[in-house]
């Protein structure tokens, strides 16, 4: 998009999902406008896919990736053409739920075979800090003279359980 085009309303229904988020990601960022604006759009498809997803069966599910919606044209990515015929049997429920989803007048279904993109695993929660490595962030904080280093390794090491 140019700086002078104004988003357009798909962008913004698209948006509108994922805009809760896109403060924390442009500081993530480092408050880069146009970073910001590509991770709020990567999110909003991403919360589409799985809306558009979530009726289909579990194994036709895992074999297909929502790629685009654009121009009224929804693009979805299958794994294989077996898998690829098997979702087009699907296009007009998943027509009609993008409708519905987006208040957007889709009318054009594409499948293309392609390997899909590694879904995300879920973000596994970090492991605690132990007792032993807190009191050595503790250690190694009383020996530096940068205030703001020592600081730092106290503020890691109160973490710790």
């Amino acid at each position: 998009m140019q700086p002078t085009d104004r988003p357009s309303s798909h962008d913004k229904v698209l948006s509108a999902g994922a805009s809760a988020k896109t403060g924390l990601a442009a500081h993530l960022v480092g408050e880069s406008p146009p970073v910001a604006a590509l991770l709020s759009r990567a999110r909003a498809l991403d919360a589409l896919d799985h809306q558009l997803r979530q009726p289909l069966p579990d194994a036709l599910r895992r074999q297909c990736r929502l790629a685009t919606m654009q121009s009224g044209r929804i693009v979805f990515l299958a794994s294989s053409p077996t898998w690829a015929a098997k979702l087009r049997l699907h296009q007009n429920a998943i027509l009609s739920q993008a409708r519905m989803t987006s208040g957007l007048p889709v009318e054009k279904f594409t499948v293309k075979v392609a390997a899909l993109p590694p879904v995300p695993r879920e973000s596994a929660k970090p492991k605690p800090l132990s007792k032993a490595s807190a009191e050595h962030l503790r250690r190694v904080a009383r020996s530096l003279s940068d205030p703001e280093l020592r600081a730092a390794y106290l503020k890691l090491a109160d973490l710790a359980e």
